[in-house]
């Protein structure tokens, strides 16, 4: 039985839709009820950013429309969510691709130090994704990007995106108190929030080389004296100690 969801006899306008490839940019055509596909310009293969599978905790039919996915998809349900938000992320920034950029490169680290620190990686990469998410909302309200403002807009936010997207309740609180003290660690922190901080630093660290440079001895400094994981130092000493970035 097919999910009436799903069902092409209820399809409305708007059923065959183009998305941008978050690893390309470049545009894919999506049918309704495709679960994937790929891009043809370079491959990568994600997941319809419209299609609902939070109604899965509930719908009567959510075995035969799971089935269907692809096996290495089906999984890694957890994961699913990833690309959905990031596609919210880059919806509710809008124009701001400096933003959407950043946040782009903190998920593309966290997904790199998640795998070897044997974080959970819905938490880590959702939190990457929004962690900046109430930086506008800071602007507005108090004409900063201050971290304290930020940090106090953005749960909010990442609440409601990830309810609508039907993510589990657990996940949904461990994201927005993460994205509610990224910059500020305290005494003691669990692995998700240890792996988000190091990606954020290794992104900042690096985008900052391009306005001001830190030199080399600075840069060994805050590596081994800031950032939380081993992983994170490595990928750190790799990505900004390279020739390049040599004073």
């Amino acid at each position: 039985m097919k999910c009436p969801g799903q069902d092409s006899r209820y399809w409305k306008p708007g059923a065959i839709f183009e998305v941008e490839c978050p690893n390309c940019g470049n545009e894919v055509e999506f049918f309704k009820d495709d679960t994937t596909r790929q891009c043809k310009k370079c491959g990568h293969r994600f997941v319809n950013p419209e299609m609902d599978f939070g109604c899965a905790a509930y719908c009567q039919y959510a075995d035969q429309c799971l089935a269907d996915l692809p096996t290495e998809l089906l999984a890694e349900r957890d994961d699913l969510l990833k690309e959905r938000v990031a596609f919210e992320m880059r919806r509710f920034l809008g124009p701001d691709f400096k933003r959407i950029g950043h946040a782009s490169n903190v998920a593309r680290y966290a997904e790199q130090i998640v795998r070897e620190e044997k974080g959970d990686p819905a938490v880590v990469l959702c939190a990457a994704y929004l962690h900046d998410i109430g930086i506008h909302e800071a602007e507005r309200k108090y004409d900063s990007t201050a971290a304290m403002y930020h940090e106090k807009e953005g749960p909010p936010i990442a609440k409601e995106i990830l309810a609508k997207l039907g993510a589990r309740e657990e996940v949904i609180h461990e994201v927005c108190d993460i994205v509610g003290h990224h910059h500020h660690p305290r005494d003691k922190e669990d692995i998700n929030f240890r792996i988000l901080y190091d990606a954020d630093l290794i992104a900042n660290l690096e985008e900052g080389q391009k306005d001001k440079e830190i030199g080399r001895e600075r840069l060994l400094e805050i590596i081994e004296k800031t950032f939380l994981t081993d992983t994170g130092k490595r990928l750190a000493r790799e990505n900004l100690l390279a020739p390049n970035h040599e004073t």
